[in-house]
């Protein structure tokens, strides 16, 4: 099938061009079959004209689609001042050929091949994909990249793959540890959840009471949300993901508070909270999420085998007990989850393959890092609850000329919620820090 025609159209002060091209599947394999790579070009109208330099965006996940213009992050309208932003929906997500349950349905019960299948969406094919992009937009001239989160992962996986492709390289919140195991992020990050958990019970005293009331009352009660799975005591504490960013840190609380209601049988929860909570623990529109987020850390010959459930036993803090109070989890995705989340039953025997799989190609080149020649320059958030600091700085010091901008006064998500953070960075790159 041919490349269909870019496709251009305006809003809000933007003139956004969509492009779509095939890209292969398996990189690595020349009779590979084609998946679709959707990409948003985007510029500031009556700049359409000019030869600006393109920034591709890379987003957080892994497996979330790439923002739309119209709900960006403060960073956008920051970036298009200078650039053309490309916008690319990573493998999987958005506009690109998806990978969910509907798509993975064509396996069947051949759990092994839906896993193989998935093993190909990790930060190695992502760039890849980039690269093939780049090429189609603007032939061998390099761009820069922008990694916000498992953006920056891929980013550093660019740096190791492709840095012929690469200009500049800015990340935010995005430097994973080069070398360590999953179990090394996640018992770095079971206890910056609990610290988190701490700033949040003193900002809301009055929510550790009803936290407990409501764990208790799903303890004793089959209660249903919306979709109609039941909402056990351990989903309800996944809520907890929300206390990484600036954004979303206090809408716990304000759901908290619709919680009760009195209903014919007593307290009851109410619609309103259970649709609250639906719409915040659901993978239905980001299952790569849940199916690669322990992948994303995979190299050699090590399994993962559910490291956060594994882990989660070093921290009894978050196990549900009479009189304890509830403590809430973060970042981890557990193997029940893909018995309780519709979205992710199907999955379930492909994620047990890639929790057991011991053959994982590198995502990082230590000795193309060590000799890098790409001006890198990375936000690093002190109390980031998603990435940790010490692992980050660890990796800066591994990666030749990136330099860093460790900061205590924005949360993980301070690219979107502050131009701010992006102006710094474009600063420190051009020198001018």
């Amino acid at each position: 099938m041919p490349t269909p025609p870019p496709v251009s159209y305006r809003h809000g002060g933007l003139v956004c061009t969509d492009h779509t091209l095939d890209v292969p599947l398996d990189h690595q394999d020349p009779a590979s079959p084609a998946i679709s790579l959707f990409a948003r070009e985007v510029v500031a109208e009556g700049r359409e004209h000019e030869n600006l330099p393109r920034l591709l965006w890379l987003q957080g996940g892994p497996g979330g689609r790439a923002e739309r213009p119209n709900a960006a992050g403060a960073w956008l309208r920051r970036a298009l001042v200078g650039h053309r932003v490309v916008l690319m929906d990573q493998r999987g997500t958005g506009r690109s050929t998806p990978a969910d349950r509907l798509t993975l349905a064509r396996f069947g019960t051949d759990h092994q091949a839906a896993a193989r299948h998935l093993g190909l969406f990790r930060a190695d094919s992502i760039v890849r994909d980039a690269e093939l992009l780049r090429r189609h937009l603007q032939d061998e001239r390099p761009w820069s990249v922008l990694g916000q989160s498992f953006g920056g992962f891929a980013t550093l996986t660019y740096l190791s793959l492709a840095p012929e492709g690469l200009a500049q390289a800015y990340i935010t919140g995005g430097l994973p540890t080069l070398t360590g195991h999953a179990d090394d992020v996640y018992r770095a990050a079971y206890a910056r959840t609990l610290a988190h958990n701490e700033r949040y019970f003193a900002r809301y005293p009055g929510d550790q009471r009803l936290a407990d009331t409501v764990a208790a009352h799903l303890e004793a009660h089959d209660v249903r949300m919306p979709t109609g799975e039941r909402l056990t005591v351990r989903r309800f504490q996944t809520l907890g993901i929300t206390f990484g960013t600036s954004a979303k840190f206090d809408s716990l609380h304000y759901l908290l508070e619709t919680a009760f209601t009195d209903g014919a049988r007593g307290p009851e929860l109410t619609d309103t909270f259970l649709r609250g909570v639906d719409a915040a623990v659901s993978f239905a529109e980001r299952p790569l999420y849940a199916a690669l987020h322990e992948p994303i850390y995979a190299q050699g010959s090590r399994a993962t085998a559910w490291s956060a459930h594994r882990v989660r036993e070093e921290f009894p803090a978050f196990e549900p007990a009479p009189g304890s109070p509830v403590r809430f989890t973060g970042e981890m995705v557990y193997p029940w989850q893909f018995d309780e989340d519709p979205s992710l039953v199907p999955l379930r025997g492909a994620a047990e393959v890639l929790a057991a799989r011991t053959d994982w190609p590198a995502l990082y080149d230590l000795a193309r890092l060590a000799d890098n020649e790409v001006p890198v320059v990375a936000a690093v958030y002190h109390d980031d609850m998603y990435v940790d600091r010490e692992q980050a700085l660890a990796t800066a010091g591994a990666v030749r000329g990136l330099r860093t901008w460790v900061t205590p006064d924005h949360a993980h998500d301070g690219v979107r919620a502050d131009a701010a953070v992006f102006d710094r960075l474009l600063a420190m790159a051009n020198g001018k820090d």
